[in-house]
């Protein structure tokens, strides 16, 4: 599998409407055959960082990804949005999903 996470730093001006903007890349990629995951989170530290955690069956599946015309567009949008370059961190890891935390269940009422 192979994983990507990338922290978008966002104009403040665009902060809030952020997830609005993005929403039609996500459902998009989401739609991809080789698409695993491709969640959101907002920084608790810093409101105009968001964080993207995505997960894609293959290399093929990833380039299939950034190939695509909705991944094009985003790209072409969000220049104008983001106020620095995102970061990230791209890795083949065993798996093809999530795995359970065993150090942490709920407890049994």
């Amino acid at each position: 599998m192979i994983f990507i996470a990338v922290k978008f730093t966002v104009r403040r001006e665009h902060s809030e409407s952020w997830l609005d903007r993005v929403e039609d890349f996500t459902l998009s990629t989401r739609r991809e055959p080789g698409n695993l995951f491709f969640e959101w989170s907002r920084s608790v530290a810093n409101p105009d960082q968001f964080v993207l955690m995505e997960a894609f069956a293959s290399h093929e599946a990833g380039a299939v990804h950034v190939n695509s015309d909705h991944f094009k567009a985003a790209m072409t949008w969000m220049r104008e949005v983001i106020a620095a370059t995102p970061e990230i961190i791209n890795v083949e890891v065993p798996g093809s999903g999530w795995s359970t935390m065993t150090e942490l269940s709920p407890a049994i009422p």
